[in-house]
């Protein structure tokens, strides 16, 4: 008898990712292809959503044969995206959301930030809604970026007839589904799950999208994160190189399914779960914090009920640009360049070195606040500007390093904002699972434990974010009864590091710095 297998496909900024699982979760093959970005105004970044499907199935077809799998041994599948908006007509073909008018960009990047004025809006209708989005609307969100469409390019809305979160597109593409995931809506949407009726029809009214539900084709009822939509269909399972018999999950958002991977081990001891901070980091940075109960936090998404695991309410917080900062500061310098994983390593190795004859103390008198695309958490603010204090003339590699360290350490204390915050409001975090991208930088592998004071556990999962997509693709497969049980049951543990008790006064100095560097921006910006 063949071995049940799973596949996770994980489509992040800048690539598609596919996995195949085993039901235990155990990671066989692993494959990634690129994904475009059309960039026509420094605000706007959009997508091609066909091209993202064709990324999709490359993938999912180069893993399997990685894995060597045979078609039939799939039997479910799951997809995260990021929380990007595409845009369909009544008949399903992409419809511009593009100044240029083209109409293969159909879909509005998670980090475009053309919609700060409606984002600005519908924060000042001050609507119920906001209570359970951190008080303040983002422009990252789906409200602003509808309002913008529907404003600026009133023939594209005319025309739309279905509207998507990428993670909902990619399994409506694989399923012909209509239905929505209970972690898309809830999260970037206004859908109140916990509420009935969920839609708030005056907020959208309000806001002037009362036709919305129609013109996206949205469905009264969200479906439970990891409910079956469905087999694929006959040309999905062509394009994807497997079977019909395979059931796709609904999804979620990209750093959910993270969160999912590291924090589904907890998932039968929900009591305790809030002593545990999810933290996926990339391109961006999110933190994801789950409790038994609801826990509005001003400046912190949230709180959403069942966004991630079913019955459990998830707070959100996030820095806007963490990675895509480092790579910023690598060309923006002299020194720098391309901001490649060799470049990245160099910096880090000669910060070693740089550390071992001057500790903690290298360039202490450098400080930056790491608000370069706004701040998301805890402050709410995405017009927020980044800061550095302390340059010199100096220009050379060194001068670099030091930036970047300095960087680093900006980064890891914008994490403790938000953590701090977060235990104002109930929380009692003291252990940090990190996942993405960061996990192989270890400047910021160290510092996210001595920079904040928490354990931090690297997840023994291959890749954490295929992990939690393939516990959704095998609760919709119906191989565990629920998904609380597919992730007791596929939960890999990890690797845990203790902060350094040695580091934390200066660590408590440079965090005292970065919150009069805050107070001192509001000042001049009030000035200004």
């Amino acid at each position: 008898m063949t071995q049940s297998l799973l596949v996770a496909v994980d489509v992040g900024t800048g690539s598609a990712r596919a996995g195949v699982l085993t039901t235990q979760g155990l990671l066989l093959g692993r494959a990634e292809q690129p994904i475009a970005m059309h960039r026509p105004d420094a605000n706007h970044a959009e997508h091609d959503s066909e091209q993202i499907w064709r990324a999709v199935c490359a993938a999912v077809r180069e893993a399997m044969a990685l894995a060597k799998a045979l078609p039939e041994q799939v039997v479910g599948l799951g997809f995260d995206a990021t929380c990007s908006l595409v845009v369909r007509d009544t008949r399903g073909q992409p419809l511009t959301v593009s100044t240029t008018g083209e109409d293969r960009w159909d879909t509005i990047v998670w980090l475009d930030h053309r919609a700060l004025a409606e984002a600005d809006e519908c924060t000042r209708t001050g609507h119920e809604v906001l209570s359970y989005a951190g008080g303040v609307m983002s422009p990252e969100m789906e409200a602003p970026k509808l309002m913008w469409l529907k404003r600026r390019l009133p023939e594209s809305w005319a025309r739309a007839g279905m509207m998507f979160d990428l993670a909902d597109f990619l399994s409506w593409k694989a399923t012909g589904s209509l239905a929505r995931s209970q972690s898309t809506l809830t999260c970037k949407w206004t859908y109140l799950a916990h509420k009935s009726p969920s839609w708030q029809a005056d907020f959208l009214a309000l806001v002037g999208l009362e036709d919305l539900l129609d013109k996206a084709a949205l469905p009264e009822q969200a479906s439970p994160v990891g409910a079956n939509l469905g087999g694929l269909t006959a040309a999905a399972a062509a394009a994807l190189g497997l079977t019909t018999a395979c059931q796709v999950g609904a999804g979620l958002i990209d750093a959910h399914a993270g969160a999912l991977g590291v924090l589904g081990a907890f998932a039968g001891d929900v009591d305790t779960i809030d002593r545990h901070l999810a933290l996926i980091a990339g391109t961006s940075s999110c933190v994801m914090a789950l409790s038994a109960e609801d826990r509005p936090t001003t400046g912190v998404w949230g709180p959403y009920f069942g966004a991630v695991l079913p019955g459990v309410w998830l707070n959100e917080g996030g820095q806007s640009a963490t990675g895509a900062l480092l790579d910023h500061i690598i060309r923006w310098h002299g020194a720098g360049g391309e901001p490649d994983a060799p470049m990245h390593a160099a910096i880090a190795a000669r910060i070693l070195q740089l550390r071992q004859v001057e500790g903690l103390a290298l360039a202490d008198r450098l400080h930056v606040l790491p608000d370069f695309h706004g701040n998301r958490s805890p402050l709410g603010d995405p017009f927020a500007l980044g800061v550095i204090s302390g340059l010199t003339l100096d220009s050379d590699f060194d001068s670099l390093c030091r930036l970047y360290w300095r960087t680093c350490v900006a980064i890891a204390l914008g994490v403790r904002h938000i953590l701090e915050t977060l235990n104002t409001r109930g929380y009692a975090i003291d252990t940090l699972h990190v996942t993405g991208g960061h996990t192989k930088n270890a400047v910021l592998m160290a510092l996210y434990a001595d920079a904040t004071g928490c354990t931090v556990v690297e997840s023994a999962a291959k890749d954490a974010t295929l992990l939690g997509m393939a516990m959704v693709a095998a609760t919709a497969a119906g191989l565990y009864p629920s998904l609380d049980a597919a992730c007791t049951a596929m939960q890999q543990g990890g690797h845990a590091r203790a902060p350094d008790a040695a580091a934390r006064p200066q660590f408590d100095k440079d965090y005292r710095i970065f919150l009069e560097m805050l107070r001192q921006r509001q000042v001049i910006d009030t000035m200004v």
